[in-house]
């Protein structure tokens, strides 16, 4: 360190040199708690001012110190601050989450309040947006995917963040790794409460969050576990667009009108917008709401391929083939079972395995009767014929050591469907989708899976040889012994824990485009 800052508020001229312990200009102790020394100003914000420091009680290690000035001098309201401070202070030690950084100390001292927190190294969403670009739809899910869990381990313990924005959450330098920063906001419920009876206490003014962020509830002092999915999907908005949400909300109805400023799917646009509902009831809930919806965007976005695909066969009718009839038939049975599938995973994830009851007589509704569709087993030759015609959508079926080596069919869908034991040795599956289909053991030697959709895949090991995986999606993927000798995978999604499970060799290309991983 070249340089140690004052931590005294009201010092004219904090910036000293390293020779002196007492600050020259005010006289303050430069060492904080007799171990912490800041060396840089990191920011301002809702808790207070934010510092980069050195703890010399731990080897020298880097930590964040975050410093509260209570805005009173009234003794009375200074105590109600201290007990609130301990309180928020105990709320953040009982925090452990691999993508929460974690609380080291916690004090008063010269009327000051500071939490000391584990430094992340790496840069937060807004400055990444700024220097980088703008989010895809694919990146934009991913970050929510990434994100939603740590909401869900947080108001498990009952606690509401009430600052979530793309200034708090931070992208680790080495791993890629999201961390949620700044619960300087955070408070139970029962803090709310004396916030209210105590107006002057010093933490009132940081109780709101950030302008165009929060939710009108959050902004009347009334927070909700579901106001932080408010703020998530603001947050995504922004990374989306690139526009902050004050400046995208219509001053009539209070709405975010953000879909004409980027291109995503109307599934995808639908799940933001009902957690960006005004009104509390209408929108999600919770985390795992959102997530179970999330994961039902895909079949939702092939059943509209489907119905498109159905009406384009039916204007073909009019003078139409025995042939093209029967194409027509093909279309629309497969678009019934993918319409049946959505319903039934509908009902599992609204019922979370419970039994439906009659709301008169609380007894159990009967089951109802299944919907029988004809499914005919398909062949490699029937599949590549299939695509021949424009027919792309080979979802839930059942493909167990088919011989699909050096087949085109880039473009399209086998969601959910079992392909374990595959052939697809040098197929082109390019922005092919795979969503949380069964690839285990198969054979991708040398295939082309740039942009592929391999979100939940099951690659356990499978053989991806010199694949090409550039940017493709491999968030949540199973990749336990996957070969991925001589793979690319530049810029795709996958993460460090991910990569430690498959077997690398010097000859991948990790996603950073180096060969060489950590």
């Amino acid at each position: 360190m070249s340089t140690i800052y004052c931590l005294n508020p009201h010092c004219e001229n904090p910036i000293n040199d390293t020779k002196t312990r007492k600050c020259r200009s005010c006289g303050w102790d430069l060492i904080l708690h007799k171990r912490y020394v800041a060396i840089k100003k990191i920011g301002k914000g809702g808790f207070g001012t934010t510092y980069l420091a050195v703890d010399m009680g731990r080897q020298n290690s880097y930590c964040v110190i975050k410093q509260l000035e209570p805005a009173t001098s009234n003794p009375e309201a200074f105590r109600t601050a201290l007990e609130l401070f301990n309180r928020e202070a105990k709320t953040l030690a009982k925090l452990e989450h691999p993508q929460i950084p974690k609380l080291l100390d916690y004090f008063e001292e010269n009327q000051q309040f500071y939490l000391i927190q584990e430094f992340i190294l790496g840069k937060n969403l807004e400055a990444e947006v700024k220097k980088e670009g703008v989010y895809t739809e694919a990146s934009a899910k991913t970050f929510l995917r990434q994100m939603l869990p740590v909401l869900k381990y947080i108001h498990s313990q009952k606690v509401i963040h009430r600052d979530i924005k793309p200034g708090n959450i931070l992208r680790e330098k080495k791993t890629n790794k999201l961390y949620l920063i700044d619960f300087g906001a955070v408070k139970e419920q029962v803090n709310t409460q004396l916030m209210n009876q105590n107006p002057e206490s010093a933490f009132t003014k940081i109780s709101v969050g950030t302008m165009g962020f929060a939710p009108p509830e959050q902004l009347a002092m009334r927070p909700v576990y579901s106001s932080d999915l408010y703020a998530l999907a603001a947050t995504c908005v922004y990374l989306l667009t690139g526009k902050a949400p004050k400046d995208l909300c219509d001053s009539t109805t209070g709405q975010l009108k953000w879909e004409e400023y980027t291109n995503v799917s109307s599934g995808f646009a639908k799940v933001l917008n009902k957690m960006l509902e005004l009104d509390v009831r209408k929108r999600f809930a919770t985390a795992d709401e959102v997530m179970q919806a999330l994961d039902l965007v895909p079949y939702e976005e092939e059943l509209a391929s489907s119905i498109v695909n159905i009406a384009m066969a039916k204007e073909t009718t009019v003078t139409s083939t025995a042939e093209e009839e029967e194409d027509a038939t093909s279309t629309l049975a497969t678009s019934q079972n993918l319409a049946e599938a959505i319903r039934r995973r509908k009902e599992r994830l609204q019922s979370g395995n419970k039994a439906a009851t009659n709301p008169i007589t609380n007894r159990p509704k009967p089951a109802p009767l299944p919907v029988s569709q004809p499914r005919v087993q398909l062949t490699p030759d029937m599949i590549l014929e299939s695509y021949r015609r424009g027919d792309r959508n080979f979802s839930q079926q059942v493909l167990n050591g088919f011989d699909l080596g050096g087949f085109k069919l880039a473009g399209a869908s086998f969601s959910q469907s079992k392909l374990i034991g595959v052939n697809l040795q040098g197929a082109n599956l390019y922005r092919t989708n795979f969503y949380n289909a069964n690839l285990a053991q198969a054979n991708l030697r040398e295939a082309d899976l740039r942009k592929a959709e391999l979100y939940k895949a099951n690659l356990k090991n499978a053989d991806l040889q010199n694949a090409d995986l550039s940017g493709a999606n491999l968030s949540s993927a199973i990749l336990k012994d996957a070969n991925l000798s001589g793979a690319n995978l530049k810029g795709a999604k996958v993460d460090e824990e991910q990569l430690k499970t498959a077997k690398l060799s010097w000859r991948t290309i990790l996603p950073d485009g180096r060969r060489k991983w950590w």
